[in-house]
């Protein structure tokens, strides 16, 4: 390709869960529409989207407590917790039309049944869970929800955590079976395999340099050739930049207006893995607690059944750690070349405003071991330390900006995408719930970048996404067969029995 230049109808920088979710939906609505993939690692999903690099939670706010906040009143604010389940319905959906299409085999290589749990201690958060337990369970998203606080019935449930506590110990959790374990790196492989059959072209070993508009309206982008050291450039109509914590970087270089104002600070994950096959055999359940004061929401502990590579796993965290990187495999200097004369307010007043998350991430990066350890026996008393080893998760880059509610460097937990005015270009920043919303997230990206196609589109996309535009929460017979048929698809409820 020399320094020739490729014209295509779209790029999709970064071959992670968002881009393949992108990718796949506009070979279902335009099949004619060129697409060219650009990923600086050898294979899809090996970023943020590895099955090793996040909780391979299926967030639906069954469990997560940071989706349901305590009000000053003493109630409990549900909405966003409803907001997220309607949104990981759309992904569930989505990924069942994928299987009846036969465009993907195998759904349990990439999704498994899993209850999910709450746990919390001490009275005042036993009240709290309570009450959010009778919120939850009179809607119909969360039907099926149990609370106990009976020690017998959690031994029941979850046996590992409650062998060798102390039983006048004031202890409770919420429990619903129709909770999911997802391996985020083999759904992503899997739609990367179903667009190169479709021609889609994927070119691994590319880092994209830069990116600028043309006088024709279209954006060029200049990638780097990382084996042979070429360079090439590259037109399209849209770009869509789904590079984890490096989209960043190349929002800044888009130059337009919305990226500016803009900054990002990495978080680094760690999980505790357990090599004791014995012990993973004795917990089935992802279990959420509370996250201590200070912590950012994505520390909220969690004790997790995972399915990678067909093998039960037991994982325990996430540890917060530090490092300038925004990618694992990114550069010590992300963060010093992330910040420009346009955002340099605005991280510096984050600065001031978050010193309790510095000291946390601190504090979080200078435990030993054992240390460690110790927060693990508070949800597993009876832990040995050489039965668990220390594994190094992927990289977050938590979103900074200027926002009328939080003022001047407000640090925003979640995902967001910023886009071009004229819809031209769009850049995924954020983080968790990340993957689990990543095809709502991508219909947010249709409205606000390709609205001329919407009225047309729509037909096929309610084939795909029979719930779209319409509340779940509203219409439960709609709820229940999409419930019933998903499940049924992606080979839930017959496991389900299996194994509850």
């Amino acid at each position: 390709m020399n320094n020739g230049e490729t014209k295509t109808d779209v790029i999709l920088i970064g071959a992670g869960i968002m881009s393949a979710t992108l990718g796949t939906l506009l070979k279902e609505l335009v099949p004619e529409w060129e697409i060219t993939v650009f990923e600086k690692l050898e294979s899809a999903g090996e970023e943020s989207s590895n099955e090793w690099n996040n909780a391979g939670t299926g967030h639906a706010a069954l469990c997560e407590l940071n989706y349901t906040v305590e009000k000053p009143d003493g109630s409990v604010d549900i909405s966003k917790a409803i907001t997220i389940n309607e949104q990981f319905q759309l992904s569930m959906q989505f990924w069942s039309y994928l299987v009846n299409s036969k465009l993907i085999d195998n759904p349990q290589d990439f999704i498994m049944p899993l209850p999910h749990m709450s746990l919390v201690q001490g009275e005042q958060n036993i009240t709290f869970l309570k009450k959010r337990f009778e919120a939850l369970s009179n809607n119909p998203l969360f039907q099926g929800m149990e609370f106990s606080d009976d020690s017998e019935k959690l031994m029941e449930w979850i046996p590992l955590i409650m062998e060798g506590r102390k039983w006048n110990e004031p202890i409770a959790a919420t429990k619903i079976d129709s909770g999911t374990d997802v391996n985020f790196g083999a759904l992503t492989r899997m739609l990367f395999d179903h667009l190169k059959s479709k021609n889609v072209e994927l070119n691994y070993k590319h880092s994209v340099e830069d990116i600028k508009r043309t006088s024709d309206g279209s954006w060029e982008v200049k990638v780097r050739n990382l084996e042979s050291g070429t360079v090439e450039r590259h037109t399209a109509k849209f770009v869509f930049i789904g590079g984890g914590g490096g989209s960043l970087h190349l929002l800044q270089k888009s130059g337009i207006p919305e990226g500016k104002h803009i900054g990002g600070f990495p978080v680094s994950g760690l999980f505790m893995v357990c090599n004791n096959p014995d012990v993973v055999e004795q917990h089935h359940a992802k279990v959420y607690g509370k996250a201590k004061v200070g912590a950012p929401p994505m520390s909220v502990p969690h004790l997790d059944t995972r399915y990678i590579a067909n093998k039960k796993s037991l994982l325990f965290g996430p540890f917060a750690g530090f490092s300038p990187k925004f990618l694992k495999n990114g550069s010590m200097l992300d963060l010093v070349t992330s910040v420009k004369p346009d955002n340099l307010v605005t991280m510096l007043a984050a600065g001031a405003k978050n010193m309790s998350l510095t000291k946390y991430l601190i504090e979080q990066v200078m435990l030993s071991k054992e240390q460690r350890m110790e927060e693990l026996r508070e949800f597993i008393p009876n832990a040995k330390s050489e039965e668990w080893d220390l594994v190094v998760a992927g990289q977050r880059v938590q979103v900074i900006k200027d926002t009328e509610a939080g003022g001047k460097g407000t640090l925003q937990f979640g995902t967001e995408v910023i886009t071009a005015a004229d819809g031209s270009i769009a850049a995924l920043l954020g983080a968790s719930p990340g993957a689990s919303t990543a095809v709502h997230v991508m219909l947010e990206v249709f409205k606000k970048c390709f609205p001329q196609y919407m009225k047309e589109w729509e037909p096929k996309i309610k084939e795909m996404i029979p719930s779209f535009g319409v509340s779940l929460m509203e219409n439960p017979e709609l709820l229940d067969n999409i419930h019933t048929s998903t499940a049924q698809t992606l080979g839930l409820r017959e496991k389900e029995l299996v194994f509850s």
